[in-house]
C-alpha cells in the first residue's frame, strides 16, 4: 500500500477501529476512555499528514479494490477536503476531551464513545468519497450514529428532538437516493469527476437541471438551508453538551461541503439559474436564522438558530461562484466550525456553573466566573464579525466578494445579519454574565473537581486561541482557502487524480 492509499484510508479506518475497540472495552471505563483519546489524537495526526500531502502533491486519489474509476470506489482529497478532515479531527479531539468531564458512566457504558467515533468516520468518509452513491452511504452512517447520540438516555426532550431530527433527515436521504437513481439513469455514472466530464460534453438539459434541484433540496436539508432548517433548532438543544457541540460544528458543514462539490464540480451547465437560486436561499437562510435567534430565551436555542444564519454566509460564497466568493466560503466554514463548537462548549459550562441554560434563571457570571466571561466574548464577538477576530475576516471576505460583482442586496443582508448577530450575543452576555444572579432555587450547579475543570476549560481555551490566531494571522488560512477555490473553479487537478488515463 503506497502513502497516498494509506493517508486517504486512515481517516476512516482509525475511527472505525477505535469504535470497535471502545465497544469491546465498554465494561472497562478507564480503558475505554484511553482508547478514545488515542483514537482522537491519532486521527488528528493523520489529518495533518493528509493536508501536507495535498499541499505538496496536489489532489490525490486511491481506487479501492483496484477497480479503475469510474467503476470502482474512489477516495480523493484536494485542498478543501483535506482541510475539512483536519478541522473535523481537531473538533473531535477538543469535544471528545471536553466530554470526559461530564459524561455519566451509564452513557459511556451504553455506547457514547463508539457512536462518537462512528460519527467521525461518517464525516471523514463524506469529505473523502469521490462518488455520489458512497456519499449517500456516508450520510447514512452519520445519520444513524447521530440519531442514537441524540436519543441516548431516553429523556422525553431527547426523544422528541430526535424524532424531528430523524424525520426530516430521512426525508433528505430519500430525496438524495432518488436523485442518485435519476442521475445514474441519465449519465450512466455516479463518480463525481466522471460526471463533470459527461455533463460538460452533454451540455445538461431540463431533466438534469431538475435533478440538480432535487439534490439541492437533499443537501439543503442536511445543511439546514431555508426553509428546510426547523429540525435543527428543535433538536440540537436536547442532547448533552458534547453531542450538541460536535453536531453544531460538523454536521451541517457536511451538507455545505456536498453543496459546494455538487455545484462546482457537477452542475455547472446553467450557473445563471442554479446559483441565482442559491443566492436567494443564502439571503433567506441568513435572515430567518438570526431572527429566530433574537427571540429565544435559552443559550443553546440561540446558538442553534445562529447555526442556520451562518450557513447562509457559506452558501452565499458558493452562490457568487467567483474565486473570491468560493475562497470566502471556505474561510467561513473553517472559522464557523471552530467558533460554533466553542460556543456550545461554553454554553455547557454556563449550565454546569449555574444549573441552567435558561437566560431568565442565570446571571452574575462576570463576578463568579470572570474567566468564563472572557472566554465567551472571544467566540461570541467573532461570530458577529468584530475585528480582529476570525469572524471579521470571514464576513469581510464574502461581503467583499459580493460587492465585486455588484450583488448589493445580498451584501446589505449580510451586514444586517452581522449586526443582529451581535445583538443576540450581547443578549447572552447581558443576561448570563452582566445582570445580578437571580438565585433561582430550581437551579442546582454541577460540582466540578480539578480534573473536570481542566477537561472542561482546556478545549475552550484552545479553541479561543485558535480564533484569536486566525484573526491576528489570517494569511495562511486565506491563502489555503484561495488555493482551494482555484481547484474548485478549475478542477483539472482533481480530474487527473481520479480519472488518470481515463481522462484522455
Amino acid at each position: 500500500m503506497n502513502s497516498a492509499s494509506l493517508v486517504l484510508t486512515l481517516p476512516v479506518v482509525i475511527p472505525l477501529a477505535t469504535a470497535i475497540l471502545t465497544l469491546a472495552l465498554r465494561e472497562h471505563r478507564a480503558a475505554q476512555r484511553t482508547a478514545s483519546v488515542t483514537g482522537w489524537t491519532g486521527l488528528l495526526g493523520v489529518a495533518i499528514w493528509l493536508l501536507i500531502e495535498v499541499q505538496d502533491a496536489g489532489a490525490i486519489a486511491v481506487q479501492l479494490g483496484g477497480w479503475p474509476a469510474p467503476y470502482g470506489i474512489t477516495f480523493v482529497a484536494d485542498r478543501l477536503s483535506a482541510l475539512m478532515v483536519l478541522v473535523s479531527a481537531a473538533m473531535g479531539l477538543a469535544v471528545g476531551l471536553y466530554s470526559l468531564a461530564g459524561l455519566s458512566p451509564e452513557r459511556e457504558h451504553h455506547g457514547h464513545h463508539t457512536l462518537f467515533h462512528v460519527l467521525l468516520m461518517g464525516v471523514n468518509g463524506s469529505f473523502l468519497t469521490g462518488d455520489l452513491f458512497n456519499l449517500y452511504v456516508w450520510f447514512e452512517v452519520m445519520l444513524i450514529a447521530s440519531f442514537v447520540l441524540v436519543t441516548l438516555g431516553g429523556r422525553r426532550g431527547q426523544l422528541e428532538g430526535g424524532l424531528k431530527y430523524m424525520t426530516l433527515n430521512l426525508l433528505g436521504s430519500m430525496i438524495f437516493l432518488a436523485s442518485v437513481g435519476f442521475l445514474y439513469s441519465q449519465t450512466g455514472t455516479l463518480n463525481m469527476a466522471h460526471l463533470h466530464v459527461v455533463l460538460d460534453e452533454s451540455g445538461g438539459g431540463t431533466l438534469l437541471l431538475t435533478i440538480s434541484v432535487l439534490l439541492l433540496i437533499a443537501f439543503g436539508i442536511k445543511a439546514a438551508v431555508f426553509p428546510l432548517f426547523m429540525w435543527l433548532p428543535t433538536s440540537y438543544h436536547t442532547p448533552p453538551t458534547a453531542v450538541s457541540a460536535i453536531f453544531a460544528g460538523l454536521l451541517t458543514k457536511v451538507g455545505v461541503y456536498a453543496l459546494i462539490r455538487a455545484f462546482t464540480l457537477i452542475f455547472t451547465f446553467d450557473v445563471g439559474w442554479t446559483h441565482s437560486l442559491l443566492l436567494w436561499l443564502a439571503g433567506l437562510t441568513m435572515a430567518s436564522g438570526v431572527l429566530g435567534a433574537m427571540v429565544q430565551g435559552s443559550v443553546r436555542r440561540i446558538l442553534s438558530f445562529h447555526i442556520v444564519s451562518q450557513i447562509g454566509y457559506m452558501v452565499m460564497g458558493l452562490a457568487l461562484y467567483t474565486l473570491a466568493g468560493l475562497a470566502g466560503a471556505v474561510f467561513y466554514i473553517i472559522h464557523h466550525i471552530v467558533v460554533k463548537t466553542n460556543l456550545f462548549l461554553i454554553g455547557g459550562l454556563i449550565a454546569r456553573v449555574c444549573g441552567s441554560a435558561e437566560l431568565s434563571r442565570v446571571g452574575g457570571l462576570i463576578r463568579k466566573r470572570p474567566l468564563l466571561a472572557g472566554l465567551f466574548l472571544i467566540p461570541g464577538l467573532s461570530l458577529a464579525g468584530i475585528p480582529p477576530l476570525s469572524g471579521f475576516w470571514a464576513k469581510f471576505a464574502v461581503i467583499k466578494a459580493s460587492l465585486e460583482v455588484d450583488a448589493w442586496v445580498i451584501a446589505a443582508v449580510a451586514l444586517a445579519v452581522g449586526l443582529w448577530t451581535l445583538f443576540s450575543m450581547m443578549k447572552i452576555w447581558s443576561e448570563a454574565f452582566w445582570k445580578p444572579d437571580p438565585e433561582d432555587e430550581r437551579c442546582v450547579p454541577v460540582p466540578m473537581d480539578l480534573a473536570s475543570r481542566v477537561l472542561g476549560y482546556g478545549p475552550v481555551i484552545a479553541l479561543a486561541l485558535v480564533t484569536i490566531a486566525i484573526g491576528l494571522y489570517p494569511a495562511w488560512l486565506a491563502d489555503h482557502a484561495a488555493a482551494s477555490a482555484v481547484q474548485l473553479l478549475e478542477p483539472d487537478d482533481y480530474l487527473r487524480a481520479v480519472l488518470g488515463e481515463a481522462l484522455r
